[in-house]
C-alpha cells in the first residue's frame, strides 16, 4: 500500500543530514526533472523581486527564497519530519514507535512541486516551491511532472490511497487510486465538505494506515480496515471513499 499526502507550505528549519544528492534519493526517474527544478530555484533567488511574483510570497516571506538559494548546500531531514502544520501535526511521526516509523517510512509518500515524490526516508532540504508556481523560462509544473511522474505512479503495486489535495493530483493522477472526501454531519443529518480541518482529519486517516499491521488490497478491504477502527466511512461504489465526521 502506498499512501499519497499533500505537502505543506511550512517545513521545518535545520536538519542533522548532508546536504541534497538528488542521485541518492528513491525513484530515480524524476532525477532529471528534479535536477531542471533545483537549478532553476536556485537561479530565480538572485533576483528577489522575480522570486516573491513566481513563488507567490510577500517581503516578509524573503525567508523562503533565501532557503532556495541554499537547495544545494542546507542540511537535510527526512522528508517525514520536514513537512509540518495541521495535517503532520495529526500524523505524528515523533510519536510512532520503531516499528510504525518503518511502515510508515515504506508506506507513506509526498507530492512535492520539487521532488515529485518524496519517501519517507528520503533526505530534502527545506524549499519553497508550490505546484501552482509557475517558473520562469519554464513549462508549468504539470507539463513537467505528468510524463516523468504519471508512469512511475501508474506502476506502483499494489493499493494507492490518493490524499493529495486537487492541484498536486493535477501534477499526475493516479489511475485507480482511492481517494477520501471528508463530510461533517450535523445533528439534523445534512451535511458539508469539511474544510477547516479536513487536513487534521486526512492526517489523522493517514497514521492509521501508515501503522497498521494490516494489508488492504483494494477499496473494499481498505473500507473495512476503516470502519474496524471506528471511522464513519461511506462507499458508493468505484474508488472514491466519505469519511463522515461529526460538525463542531
Amino acid at each position: 500500500m502506498l499512501v499519497l499526502l499533500p505537502p505543506s507550505e511550512t517545513k521545518r528549519a535545520g536538519g542533522d543530514g548532508a546536504p541534497l544528492d538528488l542521485a541518492a534519493l528513491r525513484t530515480p526517474e524524476l532525477t532529471p526533472v528534479r535536477t531542471e527544478l533545483v537549478e532553476a530555484l536556485v537561479e530565480l533567488a538572485d533576483d528577489v523581486p522575480a522570486s516573491r511574483a513566481a513563488l507567490g510570497v510577500s517581503p516578509t516571506q524573503d525567508e523562503e527564497i533565501a532557503r532556495n538559494a541554499a537547495l544545494r548546500t542546507s542540511p537535510t531531514l527526512p522528508a517525514l519530519d520536514r513537512y509540518t502544520g495541521v495535517l503532520y501535526d495529526a500524523l505524528d511521526v515523533g510519536s510512532m514507535t520503531r516499528a510504525q516509523r518503518t511502515r510508515a517510512d515504506a508506506r507513506l509518500a509526498v507530492g512535492s512541486a520539487l521532488f515529485g515524490l518524496a519517501r519517507g526516508t528520503d533526505r530534502i532540504p527545506a524549499y519553497r516551491l508550490s505546484a501552482g508556481s509557475a517558473l520562469p523560462g519554464l513549462p508549468t509544473l504539470r507539463a513537467l511532472w505528468k510524463p516523468a511522474l504519471g508512469p512511475v505512479l501508474a506502476g506502483v503495486e499494489g493499493l494507492v490511497v490518493d490524499l493529495r489535495s486537487g492541484s498536486y493530483a493535477a501534477l499526475a493522477p493516479v489511475p485507480g487510486a482511492v481517494t477520501v472526501q471528508v463530510l461533517s454531519e450535523r445533528p439534523d443529518g445534512t451535511r458539508a465538505v469539511v474544510s477547516h480541518f479536513n487536513k487534521a482529519h486526512k492526517g489523522r486517516l493517514a497514521r492509521l494506515l501508515a501503522t497498521t499491521t494490516a494489508e488492504p488490497d483494494g477499496v473494499v478491504r481498505l473500507r473495512g480496515l476503516l470502519r474496524r477502527a471506528g471511522l464513519h466511512v461511506e462507499h458508493d461504489g468505484g474508488t472514491a471513499l466519505t469519511l463522515v465526521v461529526p460538525a463542531t
